[in-house]
């Protein structure tokens, strides 16, 4: 506590220096701030504004990857370490090869339940308030999670407090309390989100158009209901986390401002005696097919004065060979100067928002999804024109200038992923978690440069599916004029109708 008075009169001290400079400086600030504007409105008047095309840009920097080391414990987990000096902080991340993807289905909600508590309910050395505590005074943080097809556990730190602060991060990860006080409150906490689930019409179209895609039964798709949240107790919590949290499952990463040497005698310390699980392998992935072939599919909401529409249908994978070409083919529909823009939005002022796009995924088939939001009465005039806008990319060639377009956009923002060490250490260990080659992102960019119109219009004849595509739409029924038989003598209802407890889900 003395420390944190300390800290905060140095703050305080600090601060009212500043405050007297400040006077002195904002006076020569704002003279000379005026002084530039005058002169650059002299020179904005005698210079005649460029197109945006017209700009002479540098060439995009290139990637380069920061030092770092691998290598691996006895107990075989994978660790990076990347040192990085310019600020006093220390970040840490660990991939647990997990996700809700495993749960059983009649315990959905189990894997987020899990990981959530992991972190809320605290330790069996350090209750949650004491670890709070801990973690509060040193202005520090440890988060835990499980998603889809990953679990995470991370720590953020000052440099002088790394010792404690990743002695309690491992403490959290190899010992958790999964007190029942903390089950029920994140289960209570879901529930609400089910409770609200049909609140934003954005959500119910994603969600629905993942089970129109996957199949409401499938890992990838299904949701946590009243029912299965019931089902799931205190030992579920225990003998899921037994099951996937071993150190030769995990992939450990920290950046920041450390002694290397020092970082991995501090690792042997708090996580070299965790015995590695012979059983952890690789486990088997849900398999995936397409649900819904074609059709139109509508969720009635009254109260809507506009639609939310997707169409699209199963994709692939980021390992295929033609994803560099499929992304360039994004951007040839996509963003400011694409075809979905210039025409759906700008020339026919049918939507503010509309996209198209192959979205692929790691380790199991992503989705092509294409979509918007346009009122209500535009809705059929929308979907004709997204289909239209998708037949031509496969029959009418690209020009020279939307590649060139389209490819500098792909390139510039795969750029921005590796923007400082975080995220680069962040792509790395992703790569290897889902077994990726180490040049993946160089050959990728390779690739990208040399993609060709030919190219393009290729991927989009073999990989978009018109037959194949599925739309959603989430609107008013009585506002939607022309009607969805238009399109389709056949339009089936969804009912979003959340069920009770008892129910459960048919």
């Amino acid at each position: 506590m003395n420390r944190y008075k300390n800290y905060k009169q140095n703050i305080n001290h600090i601060w009212k220096i500043n405050i007297s400079r400040g006077k002195k400086f904002i006076t020569t600030v704002i003279a000379t701030v005026a002084f530039l504007l005058f002169t650059l409105n002299l020179s904005a008047a005698a210079t005649e504004a460029k197109h945006y095309t017209e700009l002479d840009l540098k060439p995009l920097p290139e990637i380069k990857l920061p030092k770092y080391e691998r290598y691996t414990l006895n107990n075989g987990m994978i660790v990076y370490l990347m040192e990085n000096h310019e600020l006093p902080l220390v970040n840490g991340s660990a991939i647990i090869r997990t996700g809700d993807r495993w749960e059983p289905a009649d315990e959905v909600g189990l894997a987020q339940v899990t990981g959530a508590v992991m972190r809320s309910g605290g330790t069996k050395i350090h209750p949650a308030d004491q670890l709070n505590e801990m973690l509060e005074q040193r202005a520090a943080s440890v988060e835990t999670g499980i998603g889809g097809t990953a679990g995470s556990t991370s720590f953020n730190s000052l440099t002088e407090d790394l010792d404690t602060v990743f002695a309690l991060f491992a403490e959290v990860l190899q010992q958790p309390a999964f007190p029942e006080d903390k089950l029920t409150l994140a289960k209570t906490q879901k529930k609400g989100e089910i409770a609200r689930r049909n609140d934003d019409p954005n959500s119910i179209a994603r969600r629905e158009f993942g089970k129109l895609i996957y199949g409401e039964n499938s890992p990838y798709a299904r949701t946590a209901e009243y029912s299965t949240l019931e089902n799931i107790t205190r030992e579920d919590l225990i003998g899921f986390y037994q099951k996937y949290f071993h150190p030769n499952n995990i992939i450990l990463g920290i950046e920041g401002d450390f002694d290397s040497t020092k970082m991995k005698s501090l690792i042997q310390k708090n996580l070299g005696s965790w015995k590695a699980d012979s059983n952890v392998g690789k486990f088997k992935l849900p398999s995936v097919s397409q649900a819904k072939k074609n059709g139109i599919f509508f969720v009635n909401q009254p109260q809507l004065t506009q639609s939310n529409i997707l169409m699209g249908h199963l994709g692939g994978y980021f390992k295929s060979p033609d994803y560099p070409a499929l992304s360039v083919m994004n951007n040839v529909l996509n963003g400011f100067g694409g075809r979905l823009f210039n025409e759906v939005r700008s020339r026919q002022g049918l939507a503010y928002s509309v996209y198209g796009y192959w979205s692929p995924r790691y380790d199991y088939p992503g989705t092509f999804i294409a979509g918007g939001q346009t009122r209500s009465d535009a809705t059929v005039q929308f979907i004709k024109s997204l289909q239209e806008e998708i037949k031509r990319i496969q029959t009418q060639p690209i020009t020279e200038k939307e590649l060139n377009f389209a490819k500098e956009s792909t390139l510039n923002s795969f750029v921005f992923n590796f923007q400082n060490p975080v995220q680069t250490l962040s792509r790395l260990m992703r790569y290897e978690y889902y077994g990726y080659p180490k040049d993946f992102l160089f050959n990728y960019q390779k690739v990208v440069k040399a993609t060709t119109t030919k190219d393009v219009q290729r991927v989009a004849q073999q990989y978009l599916k018109s037959d194949d595509l599925v739309t959603l739409v989430v609107g008013s029924q009585n506002a939607i004029n022309p009607p969805l038989s238009q399109i389709s003598a056949q339009v089936t209802p969804i009912d979003v109708t959340i069920p009770t407890p008892e129910q459960g889900r048919s």
